[in-house]
């Protein structure tokens, strides 16, 4: 069976794909990427994807067509250890760390990854929202301890990128089953917002909007101000925010803003920034569930590779991508999720529709880990 490639269509889906062929280790043909548009092929950034794959595995073999087509990719050993790689200013900082954190545990070595690029923009979750949400995941599936650290050395917004952003994450034989079915109420917001190349003022402006509008439901809220100045403040003037709202029994729920980036669309007013930000929090609380929508398929990842026991996790409503990779999980992995839609009505005050989500591992182990 493990000789057995896959075959998919398209370019959608692209680092699910080759994320879970490596830990899967079975190779995958993708054809028809983009070929009936004017620029047919493979993108620049995921060209840059490829590269980082390759420089954290060993053996790994890709062969690409001539237009850039077709990919065909045959899985290596994940390698891990030391590697710094210059990300395609495309896609932020946060396409390629996704795919880090997905493959990190399972490496021979543990990962001490230099990324440089863009830190936030407006299609990626930024680096920040992956600190303040998927790095608290990862410690409840066990990967906790020294190691694992995402730090922001410099910031780069787009689109000339500039930024700096060094994650290491330490490496376990197996991932533990979880059960992380009851969030609890809200306890308190924190959040972070950013400015670069701009007047160190604006990042207050977008501090109190955002405020104006969390104050009226809960007092416990703190938004740091992060103004980085010189070599450390990337090569294009650019703004942010990033919220997060953590609950009683430690969930995680998230929400974030940039600006438009130099030159492209109409300037953004800091004050709406923060309003709208603070709104889509409100939104993703809503939502709700243990996981918020950026980090779904990486807790049903983590839960699919887990020991041979039973998995359970509260997830809000399943984003497209979630149900996008729950198809590949069962392709590569052949593990298929129970999924029971729990509805909430309006006295309960819990928000929106909830899935819970049940599986048991596959009892994946890192054969790779050295042993010490």
């Amino acid at each position: 069976m493990a000789n057995q490639g896959l075959t998919y269509d398209g370019c959608n889906f692209f680092r699910q794909r080759l994320v879970l062929s490596m830990l899967s280790g079975k190779r995958v043909k993708i054809k028809s990427i983009r070929s009936k548009d004017d620029n047919p092929g493979l993108r620049d950034f995921e060209a840059s994807f490829i590269r980082l794959m390759d420089k954290v595995t060993n053996g790994t073999r890709i062969e690409i067509n001539q237009t850039g087509t077709v990919l065909f990719f045959q899985p290596g050993l994940l390698y891990g250890g030391a590697v710094e790689h210059e990300c395609n200013p495309q896609r932020s900082i946060g396409y390629y760390l996704e795919a880090l954190l997905m493959l990190a545990p399972f490496m021979k070595n543990p990962l001490r990854a230099v990324l440089k690029g863009v830190t936030s923009d407006q299609k990626d979750p930024s680096v920040d929202t992956l600190k303040v949400t998927a790095i608290p995941l990862m410690k409840k599936f066990g990967l906790d301890g020294e190691g694992l650290e995402l730090k922001i050395v410099k910031r780069g917004m787009p689109p000339g990128g500039g930024g700096e952003v060094l994650f290491s994450c330490p490496v376990r034989r197996t991932i533990r089953p979880v059960q992380l079915t009851d969030p609890g109420k809200i306890k308190r917001i924190r959040g972070t917002a950013y400015s670069v190349r701009v007047s160190p003022q604006m990042a207050n402006r977008i501090v109190d909007s955002a405020r104006s509008v969390l104050n009226k439901f809960i007092p416990d809220i703190y938004i740091y101000t992060d103004h980085m100045k010189g070599a450390n403040a990337g090569k294009s003037p650019g703004f942010g925010l990033t919220l997060v709202a953590e609950t009683l029994n430690g969930a995680f729920l998230s929400a974030e803003l940039v600006s438009n980036p130099q030159g492209q669309g109409d300037p953004v007013l800091p004050e709406d920034l923060g309003r709208n930000c603070a709104k889509l929090l409100l939104e993703e609380i809503y939502r709700g569930g243990y996981v918020d929508s950026t980090n779904q398929s990486l807790s049903l990842l983590y839960m699919t590779l887990g020991q041979q026991d039973v998995s359970k996790a509260l997830l809000g409503p399943l984003s497209p991508y979630t149900i996008g990779f729950l198809r590949h999980i069962r392709d590569f992995f052949q593990i298929m999720f129970k999924m029971e839609t729990q509805k909430e009505d309006e006295e309960s005050r819990k928000g929106g529709d909830k899935v819970l989500m049940t599986c048991v591992g596959a009892g994946y182990t890192n054969i790779s880990k050295t042993l010490k």
